[in-house]
């Protein structure tokens, strides 16, 4: 598990790239400039890695390209010790770069093919979320809500209300919604009281889809 000069390089470029796309929080792009993108995909794509495009991961998922990771973790305007929420681990890639945020960071995957590998390679790489499980993401972690914001790396027809319900006052969630086979909007919730939320449409993204029970 090798991260050299070269790949120190790459990521200062990728840091660059999405700077020029409009990415603008410091913690965010010091975040990409410190996580070793090429640990947490096939070394097949290795020469790839930092390139601002998503790959295969397996069990049908994907490794989020680096500007949408780094996109929806400015949205959430992480601030260190933040509790951060992240519904799809995945290749634990969008984990790392919470982490490297200063955020506490739960996440739930759903694949157990993927939740078992990341749960070893996260530890490998000095990475330690406060909780990593596997589990339906639609109904979140109310044993360790509230969350000061939530992350939804799958797009999901609609909102689900037990991840609204587990947010902070002023917390914030940002989520892509839409259908299997469309483009999704990306949606950020900021909780204004214990029942208003204000809504903010965002663009257009695409992501695999969030399943519900599924396991």
């Amino acid at each position: 598990m090798k991260d050299t000069a070269k790949h120190q390089g790459l990521r200062n470029q990728l840091a660059s790239v999405l700077e020029q796309k409009g990415i603008t929080d410091k913690r965010v792009l010091d975040a990409i400039k410190k996580v070793p993108r090429h640990l947490f995909l096939n070394s097949s794509f290795e020469d790839y890695a930092y390139q601002d495009k998503a790959f295969p991961i397996g069990a049908g998922q994907t490794i989020s390209q680096p500007y949408t990771v780094a996109y929806q973790s400015q949205l959430l305007q992480v601030e260190k010790d933040h509790k951060v929420l992240e519904i799809g681990t995945g290749s634990g890639y969008q984990t790392a770069v919470l982490f490297a945020m200063g955020a506490k960071v739960y996440s739930i995957e759903r694949q157990s093919e993927l939740f078992k590998s990341t749960s070893i390679l996260l530890p490998k790489l000095g990475i330690r979320p406060k909780h990593l499980t596997f589990g339906d993401g639609y109904k979140g972690l109310p044993n360790f809500a509230p969350f000061d914001s939530i992350i939804v790396t799958a797009g999901a027809p609609m909102i689900p209300k037990p991840l609204m319900a587990q947010l902070n006052r002023g917390g914030r969630l940002v989520i892509p919604v839409g259908g299997e086979n469309e483009t999704q909007i990306m949606n950020l919730l900021v909780r204004i009281d214990e029942t208003r939320f204000e809504k903010h449409e965002l663009g257009e993204f695409r992501f695999v889809p969030l399943l519900e029970d599924k396991n």
